[in-house]
């Protein structure tokens, strides 16, 4: 694999929420962290941040146990659907980068994450147990379970009515 570039998507919009970049960070080899993109997730042209994204690029042991994409929606504006936009809107980014497939891990009593991963039309693949090395581990968490999203599968706006287009830039 050559030189890892970050792509110019600052702002990446479907009409009713923006993932505004907050930070892009850099691959860390001796950490083992691979570089990721941070994604504030905001209603559309206003400054309400409704929850956080991230998206990880490249497959290692901390992709295995955390996932490609990670997700926080808000409390007050959970069961608006707004995890699976979100990561519908991050899947270009992805995509850009050559990736045809992502893993998002949840905890196995996440229904709302699991749900969202359902939504997506990702496949489960497997609950895992955490390592006790993993720092999920040591914050308390025993298992993961593990989803794989296949994006030449996953709904695009055009597959959903009413879904307005994606803006990128």
């Amino acid at each position: 694999m050559g030189e890892f570039r970050f792509v110019a998507m600052d702002l990446i919009s479907d009409g009713e929420l923006d993932l505004v970049i907050e930070e892009r960070t850099p691959a860390n080899e001796r950490k083992g962290y691979v570089p990721a993109y941070n994604y504030a997730i905001q209603l559309h042209h206003t400054k309400v941040k409704v929850g956080r994204i991230s998206l990880r690029i490249g497959d290692n042991r901390l992709i295995y146990y955390g996932g490609h994409i990670g997700y926080e929606v808000l409390e007050e504006f959970r069961g608006n659907g707004y995890a699976a936009k979100a990561c519908m809107l991050v899947a270009r980014v992805a995509v850009a980068h050559g990736l045809d497939r992502l893993i998002i891990t949840c905890n196995p009593d996440s229904l709302p994450s699991r749900r969202t991963c359902e939504k997506l039309g990702a496949r489960l693949i497997e609950t895992v147990d955490l390592p006790p090395d993993n720092d999920m581990y040591q914050e308390g968490e025993r298992q993961k379970c593990r989803y794989e999203w296949t994006l030449t599968d996953a709904p695009t706006p055009r597959d959903q009515p009413g879904f307005p287009a994606i803006l990128i830039k």
